[in-house]
């Protein structure tokens, strides 16, 4: 099998086996598309390179193991997603910067006459009714709205993130937001 088309899963148990081919090629594969995702979240490109190494590095050595349930993509994005985010909070948090982006987000909310919509929203994702719903939604669904929600990225970003097509981004999409609209109701 051509090393390009492996899914993540065979590249993966390479990995674990010392296959260097096998790291260079999800690193090829997964690497652009983790430094601009986590750009999102953090404004310093060195701190995001510093974490997307440090990603790579956990997934080389091994201290990160892909254990998560079939994905009908055979996808590891999410979980290189959630190390990599991991990773930047754990690295903000030794920065100081946390306490300097709750700063400044009191400020904007102080000068601003009410806060936006979008602010309202990022606010209730870390706990509550919405924090509760989205963590009962399957993964699939719960990545879809992910990048296409809070990160912002269109549908052919997201399916070209999530390596999977437009349409089922929009599919997923759909299906994501009558599931929240019913649990919230």
């Amino acid at each position: 099998m051509d090393g390009e088309q492996r899914g993540d899963r065979v590249l993966l148990r390479a990995i674990e086996e010392g296959d260097g081919q096998a790291f260079e090629l999800l690193y090829r594969r997964y690497e652009p598309w983790l430094v601009a995702r986590l750009s999102y979240r953090c404004p310093d490109p060195a701190l995001v390179d510093d974490v997307v190494q440090e990603t790579f590095l956990a997934v080389w050595r091994g201290t990160a193991r892909f254990r998560e349930a079939p994905a009908p993509d055979d996808s590891a994005a999410g979980w290189l997603w959630r190390i990599g985010m991991r990773r930047l909070i754990d690295a903000q948090r030794g920065h100081g910067a946390r306490e300097r982006l709750a700063g400044l987000i009191s400020r904007l909310r102080q000068s601003a006459a009410h806060p936006s919509a979008e602010d309202e929203a990022l606010a209730g994702l870390g706990h509550g009714d919405l924090a509760d719903a989205l963590a009962r939604l399957p993964v699939e669904l719960r990545d879809v709205l992910q990048v296409t929600v809070v990160d912002g990225l269109s549908t052919t970003e997201a399916a070209k993130a999530l390596k999977i097509p437009a349409g089922t981004v929009k599919t997923r999409a759909m299906r994501a937001r009558r599931r929240l609209r019913e649990e919230l109701a």
